[in-house]
């Protein structure tokens, strides 16, 4: 069942909660009884938008920069794209949910950092016949100037969850899998591109959840739009948390992408579209 957080809850039965003042994120995803999102166990950057949004299951990253600042181009003198870019904290300014719970859908009004304006067309539903969530977004340039659109959705898993059996499932990566305590350190990631199926989704599981009595998590994304996995984990101090990260660009700067011809500007009334969904089996 989909809800939002102004609604009463139930937590003993398995539904997603969004958070309408971050649009339309998902605040936590119970399974059971279960939260899988990492909530106060999360490094912190210093920006309250993300903290917020970290905590919980899901956030969008984009729709005019992904990871952390970098100067605008052509932009005034210190001018930079906020962390994880501007759509993180930008409220619902539409939303309706159907009666039976099994769809939502919500218009987000963006306020780009270089001035610029974009609508996020958001549909939430469940996918019966697959048991799985599944997101649709529909970027468009409502503003009068180009901009390149980037766009990344973090799955956001508390490591309280995971055990020695967990392991990351992929045909993205080497060999099938890998154990969920991937590089080295207290926190590590990696950016691969994404293998397609013959559907033109790309598949990630996170296998052997000690948390939900061994089951897993299962996250399928449309490769076309969204071509790279990138994965992150986070164990130090009290943070304690992976992530599962389906992403538009490579990890380079704004300068190295541009000059690669990998942002595509998106002109005035044109849209972009993503897609994500996930389930636990």
């Amino acid at each position: 069942m989909l809800k939002t957080l102004e609604e009463p809850q139930d937590f003993q039965e398995n539904h997603v909660l969004f958070d309408r003042l971050s649009a339309l994120d998902i605040a936590a995803f119970v399974v059971d009884g279960v939260d899988l999102s990492p909530g106060a166990a999360i490094p912190s950057d210093g920006d309250p938008r993300i903290d917020r949004a970290l905590a919980g299951f899901l956030f969008t990253c984009g729709p005019d920069h992904i990871r952390h600042p970098e100067a605008i181009e052509g932009g005034a003198e210190g001018a930079r794209y906020p962390l994880h870019g501007s759509l993180a904290g930008t409220a619902v300014s539409h939303m309706e949910m159907a009666s039976d719970g099994a769809e939502c859908t919500a218009t987000i009004e963006v306020a780009l950092a270089d001035g610029g304006r974009a609508r996020v067309e958001r549909r939430w539903r469940i996918d019966a016949a697959r048991h799985e969530v599944v997101l649709e977004d529909r970027v468009v340039n409502s503003g009068v100037t180009a901009f390149p659109p980037v766009m990344m959705y973090h799955l956001n898993i508390g490591g309280r969850l995971l055990g020695d059996e967990t392991r990351i499932v992929s045909a993205s990566l080497a060999g099938g899998e890998s154990a969920w305590c991937f590089g080295t350190g207290e926190s590590a990631h990696f950016c691969l591109p994404a293998a397609v199926g013959s559907d033109g989704w790309s598949e990630v599981t996170l296998a052997d959840l000690a948390g939900l009595g061994g089951r897993n998590l299962k996250v399928r994304f449309r490769a076309d739009t969204l071509p790279f996995l990138q994965m992150w984990r986070c164990q130090r101090g009290e943070a304690n948390v992976i992530s599962i990260e389906p992403v538009s660009h490579r990890i380079a700067k704004r300068p190295e992408l541009a000059a690669a011809g990998e942002l595509t500007p998106l002109q005035p009334g044109e849209a972009r579209s993503y897609a994500i969904a996930f389930s636990v089996v």
